[in-house]
């Protein structure tokens, strides 16, 4: 498929993240997360991924696992050969405003699956070294 079979909406399918030294894989937004991803004609783009049984929280132990069940960001994109490139513009890890960030594409059938760089864990507590996978179905 050509790289404008991108463009649209995409529904959050699964979310893994393999850990480097142990090979362990954990799935830290559960079984059945909740996202989407949002490639625009533009060349930006909008990703959210949550855990799906997520609870309002008003105190600071609750807002945290509220921010440690998600994560979002958005900027301007580019894909060159097997890798989608995301200049970020805003997200939920103050770290990542003004980073590229790296991942690797491809299609399994109508499935898009986007795979991390080996990195420290956004997700995972303590920070592992880790390797995140995503796949998505249109919307």
């Amino acid at each position: 498929m050509s790289e404008s079979a991108l463009l649209g909406s995409w529904r959050l399918v699964s979310f893994e993240v393999e850990l480097r030294d142990s090979k362990e894989r954990q799935r830290p937004f559960g079984e059945n997360p909740n996202g989407y991803l949002i490639l625009g004609a533009d060349g930006r783009m909008m990703a959210l991924l949550a855990a799906k049984e997520r609870r309002p929280g008003q105190e600071d132990d609750e807002v945290a696992a509220l921010f440690r069940s998600m994560m979002c960001y958005a900027g301007s994109y580019r894909i060159e050969g097997d890798q989608f490139i995301t200049k970020v513009d805003a997200s939920w890890n103050e770290s990542w405003n003004g980073s590229d960030q790296v991942r690797l594409w491809q299609f399994h059938g109508d499935r898009l699956v986007i795979k991390s760089q080996w990195a420290p864990s956004a997700t995972v507590p303590g920070g592992p070294m880790a390797q995140a996978t995503a796949t998505w179905k249109r919307s």
